[in-house]
């Protein structure tokens, strides 16, 4: 990741109002000039004194002891987009009791499907208030609902002045990252007052300087699940492979947490380490005549060199399209040792709507509280084109086009990668000996 870029936030003009929330007693207000170094590392804190210029840091976020808006006048919208991940709604609940309890914001309106809840022929909007998102963080989903790909910016920006919304909280991934940060652009453009403030919602944990998004902890423990269930089946039949596809479009982060917290894994394929099929079954036919039994787990993203991008097409966010790697490996496996006269009982699990509906565990609805809460502070204080990030276990305040061109990936020669191929004993290559 690059942290020679700069990580200044925009500012939708001058703080006037005094923060409500000085008078509960208990406030802890955030130095605006305080920050926290990008760079963990000592090399380089030393690097930037020899250079004579100042570590780049990220804003921490919190409360502001003046704000730019008053909050009385505040309408505020909320929408998610994209896939479901556990803890949406515990997101929707958070910003919704922040705002009324602690800014006295009495008009938040839920925004229907996504981005398409601001486009033509749109649905009305959901009016939220503490009683209606009192218990929806112990359901799944999101009571808004959510959806992929967008109208053109300049009528989402026509919807936000038509609307008389003052602030807008955008709950997605990187998509949805990018189409905030051109709702900002477009309202910088026509000189509106009205603040885009982002919170980090991707199942893959892949978003750039957000080292945990919200939901990850709690997929990562239902998809351990579904390993652990695979090598049950597979020692329950002779020559039993375990297949178990999970998230992961690009990143694998999913798929190596969840092996490693499993611990019964054999075989971890993710995006980042390429593989040919021949060396795969290759592996398979070693280990089985070495164990009888395998544990496959594969990224949802793992071995798209197998496929032709082009019959793949694009999603609706204009994504490429993936091939199901779970059903090739399933069905060439399957194949594969029938010729060879030595078939394998394979059983097949994709437990990727299970893990994405399920509601947040009890550490992704503490999380998910301080996003809404830390999201919530930076939008009255008029922040805007930001996310919340969090580095070095805090909350911090990240320009949205600090995201552009970049990625977060599971690095091949890094400790996390490291640690699976020790679990597994897998081959640094697939077709080396099982």
């Amino acid at each position: 990741m690059n942290f020679r870029q700069s990580f200044e936030i925009d500012h939708l003009g001058p703080c006037r109002h005094d923060n409500p929330i000085a008078t509960e007693g208990n406030a802890h207000f955030i130095d605006e000039d305080e920050r926290l170094l990008c760079d963990p590392y000592l090399s380089g804190l030393e690097e930037a004194v020899e250079s004579g210029t100042r570590p780049v840091g990220f804003e921490l976020a919190g409360p502001r002891r003046r704000i730019h808006f008053d909050p009385t006048r505040v309408r505020a919208a909320i929408v998610t987009c994209g896939g479901l991940s556990p803890g949406l709604n515990s997101v929707i609940r958070g910003i919704v009791m922040q705002l009324w309890y602690h800014y006295g914001c009495r008009e938040i309106l839920g925004i229907r499907y996504g981005y398409n809840g601001l486009g033509p022929d749109a649905p009305p909007a959901v009016t939220l208030t503490p009683e209606r998102v009192s218990n929806i963080h112990l359901e799944g989903g999101t009571i808004l609902g959510s959806s992929r790909g967008t109208p053109p910016t300049a009528t989402l920006v026509d919807a936000l002045a038509g609307r008389d919304i003052d602030v807008l909280f955008t709950v997605g991934g990187d998509g949805t990252m990018r189409g905030a940060a051109a709702i900002q652009q477009e309202v910088r453009n026509r000189g509106l007052d009205i603040g885009v403030v982002g919170i980090p919602k991707t199942i893959d944990n892949d978003i750039p300087y957000v080292r945990r998004a919200f939901g990850f902890e709690t997929a990562v423990a239902i998809a351990m699940q579904s390993v652990r269930a695979a090598e049950v089946e597979a020692k329950g039949a002779p020559r039993g492979v375990g297949l178990v596809k999970l998230m992961g479009r690009h990143a694998g982060f999913i798929a190596a947490t969840a092996a490693l917290a499993a611990g019964n894994a054999n075989l971890v394929l993710i995006p980042e380490v390429p593989f040919e099929l021949d060396d795969l079954l290759g592996w398979l036919e070693a280990r089985l005549a070495r164990k009888d039994h395998a544990v496959i787990v594969a990224a949802e993203g793992a071995g798209q060199n197998c496929f032709d991008p082009e019959t793949l097409g694009r999603d609706a966010s204009g994504n490429q399209a993936l091939g199901d790697i779970g059903t090739l490996l399933r069905d060439r496996i399957k194949t594969h040792f029938t010729e060879l006269g030595q078939p394998a009982v394979l059983k097949y699990i994709d437990p990727s709507y299970l893990v994405r509906s399920t509601p947040a565990n009890p550490t992704d609805q503490i999380f998910c509280d301080r996003l809404a809460r830390a999201a919530v502070h930076a939008a009255m204080a008029g922040k805007t084109g930001m996310l919340i990030g969090y580095w070095h276990g805090r909350m911090t305040h990240v320009p949205m086009q600090a995201l552009e061109g970049q990625t977060r990936r599971v690095n091949p020669q890094g400790e996390l990668w490291y640690a699976v191929r020790e679990n597994t004993g897998q081959p640094e290559r697939l077709g080396a000996p099982a």
